[in-house]
């Protein structure tokens, strides 16, 4: 029996795809594990749309929102500890009063920004694409700017949210201790939107708040008829859903790392969007669909840091370094070609509300 293995990965071609899906068994691990923690900003920011969107309102300015809410919580955190001294961190993920300050000084700033395109989209009428653009330009280049004043000053990190250890008797659990976890060796706002995706599913589907919601972003105006103020709905809801683009922020400048980058999105608010899409508008699925996009990251860092042997080693030695890098994207695009076509967007999705008068 031992020798099917060999024999298997001898075969031409086939014996490359046994020897690859042995290799991703092997590191299932680590790539869950990492795939997972990789999906949390994609995922807030799909949240973020997939409310947006459901109220009728167009948000392509996650990625502003996410840079914004991530200079901000960093910003915020390190002023915090500048002025107080360093704290011990807690044994609760590493948690200080700085690290605390800072999230919520990163949601603050970016239920700000995602009121700036709610006051654009619904109040101004703007085309809501363009609207977006301007908040994505924007951020850039004000975080940069900032970014550059603020790194001459002798400012001291925060440090970082710490991920939950899974007890070594519960992940190695056969058959789904790796899936256990995958899951809770996550970090407090990685864990959050595991529970955020649940609990919006719940609420966008099975509640009179997520009814009327889906209803102005499909009939605004025979929502209006019963007595429901539509503009202020998505006033609420935009303003809210920036909160969630904002932990997307918040998470890569305090819980993935310690510190802030220029343009350290990186394209996750896209991403997000396209997961949205793929979701079909709804939190489970783009949670899955960032899942699926952040696959591609998992399995990228996992040849880098652990390489294949064998056949499989010398076929990937032949793929630039580049390549991996660019895989989650290139695997973003071929999925959303194949979908686009086939998922419905609200019927009054992106069209600019305007009340009738009453004469």
């Amino acid at each position: 029996m031992s020798g099917i293995p060999s024999a298997l990965d001898a075969i031409p071609v086939l014996g490359i795809l046994f020897q690859f899906f042995g290799y991703v068994i092997a590191n299932i691990n680590y790539m869950s594990a990492t795939t997972v923690a990789v999906s949390v900003p994609i995922a807030l920011a799909a949240l973020c749309g997939v409310l947006c969107e459901r109220s009728g309102v167009v948000n392509i300015g996650l990625e502003g929102i996410m840079l914004v809410a991530a200079f901000v919580g960093w910003y915020v955190a390190a002023l915090v500890v500048t002025s107080t001294g360093p704290e011990g961190a807690s044994p609760f993920f590493g948690a200080t009063p700085a690290l605390l300050i800072g999230v919520i000084a990163a949601m603050l700033a970016g239920m700000l920004v995602s009121l700036l395109h709610a006051w654009l989209s619904i109040s101004a009428r703007i085309d809501q694409i363009i609207g977006g653009t301007i908040i994505n330009i924007g951020a850039a280049g004000i975080t940069g700017y900032l970014y550059t004043l603020v790194s001459s000053q002798s400012l001291q990190g925060a440090g970082q949210f710490q991920a939950y250890r899974v007890p070594k008797e519960i992940a190695n659990v056969p058959l789904v201790g790796w899936l256990i976890d995958a899951v809770l060796n996550q970090g407090p706002i990685g864990l959050v939107t595991i529970v955020i995706v649940i609990v919006l599913q719940i609420m966008l589907f099975r509640s009179r708040w997520g009814l009327r919601t889906r209803a102005s972003g499909e009939h605004p105006r025979a929502v209006e008829t019963v007595g429901i103020d539509v503009i202020r709905l998505r006033y609420r809801n935009v303003v809210l859903s920036g909160a969630l683009a904002a932990l997307g922020g918040a998470w890569l400048s305090m819980e993935y790392g310690s510190t802030f980058r220029e343009n350290m999105t990186n394209g996750r608010g896209f991403i997000g969007l396209a997961a949205m899409i793929v979701g079909r508008w709804s939190p489970l699925g783009a949670f899955g669909a960032a899942l699926l996009f952040a696959s591609a990251t998992g399995l990228s860092l996992s040849i880098t840091i652990a390489p294949p042997s064998g056949d499989l080693g010398q076929v990937f030695s032949y793929i630039p370094g580049e390549f991996w890098d660019a895989l989650p994207y290139i695997i973003t695009i071929i999925i959303l070609a194949g979908v686009v076509g086939r998922s419905i967007a609200p019927a009054a999705d992106g069209q600019p509300y305007e009340r009738e008068s009453a004469s």
